[in-house]
């Protein structure tokens, strides 16, 4: 099958499949085992701190879901539960250290990664890309902070 031939969501699935992959072995390489469906929720935590139904919402799953996969994590010493500030009833889901430590090894990983695609595409191709991609989500991230 032509590479014309295939949908565009598959044509964008592939490369974030390749990128997590890389990410998800450049982790185990350094002693952290994460499974994907942990990965997938940890990298939805906003910066400072995210609900579960937030979480869930945006991993796509159940909050009992999302809630089992933060308490694998949080046994793992990758995330913690915190008092809201802004409701006491609430908890927040936050990176811990051992959790930031995921996110200094996967950075190198996804600029290299970046860097390769830069260079096959040149520079020209991969701005417009990135360009391109961040007006789609205009109209496709319900999660964009504005």
């Amino acid at each position: 099958m032509a590479d014309d031939d295939l949908n565009l969501g598959l044509l964008l699935f592939v490369p974030y499949r390749f990128m997590e992959t890389a990410v998800l072995a450049a982790l185990k390489a350094h002693g952290h085992d994460i499974p994907i469906s942990q990965a997938r929720v940890f990298q939805r935590i906003a910066p400072g701190g995210s609900r579960l139904a937030e979480l869930a919402e945006a991993a796509q799953v159940s909050k009992q879901t999302v809630g089992s996969i933060v308490d694998q994590l949080e046994r793992s010493g990758y995330v913690q539960r915190v008092p809201d500030p802004s409701d006491a009833r609430a908890r927040l889901v936050q990176v811990t250290a051992k959790g930031r430590e995921l996110i200094e090894i996967g950075i190198p990983v996804l600029d290299a990664i970046e860097a390769d695609w830069e260079a096959h595409l040149g520079k020209a191709r991969m701005r417009e890309l990135k360009r391109s991609l961040a007006s789609l989500r205009e109209i496709t991230d319900p999660f964009q902070r504005r």
